[in-house]
């Protein structure tokens, strides 16, 4: 135990290691605070959706060659968003439906766009299977991460947090009765959309952490854990954000002493969280 101790004592004296914690547990709350709200309206595809878009956006900033490939995919990825809340609530277009058509759409043209790019310029991509693998499950290395990188997260993260509890109540409703929300005049078309645009800036900036095809699982299940024991939404929000650092925190160390992708770990650790909690849900209800 105290040989672990040791080496993670020493990973730690890294700067971009203690950036991939702090990275890590901010993008694990912001998703956690707003994941409930998605699982409970039956918006959880978004999540998912969004991840593929802004894969698709990636590839295009790589072929236009764009140094900092953020000017497109956060636009991109917040004006799909929108798009896809729209198109989600079309009659004729149902929110299945929605989501197949831009999520798998954006994955297959950003793949298409990355193996036509190196074409182009007439030259071969060694690492073209390695980068997109990297994209999409995310990086099989923790020290990737820049100071700037932690700037720009926890500015997401305080402005995450900010919105999320200045319109506390409004999220409340929206999620829990929408029809009576509009009702008593409560604008919840704004409100749905302004959860949708969180949830991709949050994606976007998740992405290069854990993973473009991972962001959903990060949002989705440490609300579906909280919700096998706790009923109430401040209880769940509260119990699914306790779960996510947790997760988050776990996932990172277990990386470092095995070696093994951060995304992938820490979705691991969300996974197996949620099978300890279905196992209590069960045991209560039969007590």
């Amino acid at each position: 135990m105290s040989e672990i101790l040791d080496t993670l004592k020493m990973y730690f004296e890294f700067p971009a290691v203690r950036y991939a914690m702090i990275v890590g547990l901010l993008i694990a709350l912001c998703s956690s605070l707003l994941g409930v709200t998605l699982v409970m309206k039956r918006f959880s595809f978004i999540g998912d959706g969004l991840s593929h878009v802004a894969f698709g956006a990636m590839a295009v900033a790589t072929v236009l060659g764009v140094t900092d490939n953020m000017l497109i995919i956060m636009p991109v990825t917040v004006i799909s968003a929108v798009l896809l809340l729209r198109t989600g609530q079309n009659t004729r277009i149902k929110g299945d439906a929605a989501v197949a058509m831009i999520s798998v759409g954006a994955l297959a043209l950003g793949y298409l766009l990355m193996n036509l790019a190196p074409k182009k310029g007439g030259r071969a991509s060694a690492n073209l299977s390695a980068d997109v693998c990297s994209t999409l499950f995310g990086s099989t290395s923790i020290l990737t991460l820049s100071l700037k990188d932690v700037i720009a997260c926890i500015i997401m993260a305080v402005v995450v947090i900010s919105v999320f509890f200045v319109f506390y109540n409004k999220i409340f409703a929206v999620t829990f009765d929408e029809s009576f929300a509009k009702a008593t005049g409560l604008h919840s078309d704004l409100y749905n959309l302004l959860i949708a645009v969180i949830i991709a800036v949050i994606i976007v900036f998740a992405m290069n952490f854990v993973g473009s095809l991972l962001i959903s699982a990060l949002i989705i299940f440490p609300a579906l854990s909280a919700m096998r024991i706790f009923k109430s939404f401040r209880s769940v929000i509260i119990c699914s954000v306790i779960i996510s650092l947790f997760c988050a925190a776990f996932g990172i160390i277990l990386s470092i002493l095995a070696g093994t992708p951060v995304g992938s770990t820490i979705v691991a650790a969300d996974i197996g969280v949620f099978l300890i909690f279905s196992l209590l849900s069960f045991c209560l209800r039969r007590d």
